[in-house]
């Protein structure tokens, strides 16, 4: 899978693509993450890429050309599944979006920043817009981050045991169950026994069953 990222601020996606499952992911070949620089698609003077707002206001927005002209210059390099806006007024990111996006080939997404990104943008070029929550960050970037974590984990091959994945929270609309590691009592609190049976039909019945009381208890809406 190939994902591009562009970014006023591509700094800050470093430190998240350079460690752990996604850095494996990265040298196996499985994912190719690039983030471009809205500053190297400008001909405004200083790098210039946002200006005010027709109409007055507080808050800068990302002008259309610098925009147009990186999306342009990357189209003709890459076809492109989907061009996602990162904006806290899309459609919320759930596990079923991750599952749908991490089938795809090539992704691009735009990170907003300021007061969001020039709506003619919007309009013409993105496929799709999606918030990673109800609130407001300083840019795109972490929740760019975020998607590429969810949708990259996702992709056969890069997680070790190819079932974990499946067995997720909001896999089947259901949180995970509890889970234990050694040793199996520790200052006197014990692992459940039907997980040290050997059982495993059994210990399916457990997990499902504290699954289910799990989301009732803390996520009643998804169960509805």
């Amino acid at each position: 899978m190939k994902i591009d990222i562009i970014s006023v601020v591509p700094g800050l996606l470093e430190g998240p693509f350079a460690h752990s499952i996604l850095k494996r992911a990265r040298e196996k070949g499985l994912l190719e993450v690039t983030v471009i620089n809205l500053r190297d698609h400008t001909t405004y003077a200083r790098a210039q890429v946002d200006d005010y707002a027709f109409g007055g206001g507080a808050g800068m927005v990302l002008m259309i050309e610098p925009l147009v002209n990186a999306i342009e210059a990357l189209q003709k390099e890459t076809v492109y599944d989907e061009i996602i806006y990162l904006t806290p007024d899309g459609e919320t990111f759930n596990q079923q979006t991750a599952n749908q996006l991490s089938l795809k080939n090539n992704l691009l997404l735009i990170c907003g920043h300021y007061k969001g990104i020039d709506q003619r943008v919007r309009d013409h070029f993105i496929t799709r817009e999606i918030s990673i929550g109800d609130y407001v960050l300083s840019g795109g970037e972490l929740a760019a981050a975020v998607l590429v974590d969810a949708i990259g984990r996702l992709i056969p091959g890069v997680l070790n045991n190819e079932t974990s994945a499946l067995t997720d929270s909001f896999q089947d609309n259901l949180l995970a169950p509890p889970v234990y590691s050694r040793p199996e009592e520790f200052r006197g609190w014990k692992v459940p026994d039907v997980l040290l049976s050997g059982n495993h039909k059994l210990i399916d019945e457990w997990r499902h069953e504290q699954s289910v009381k799990r989301t009732e208890e803390r996520r009643p809406d998804i169960m509805e």
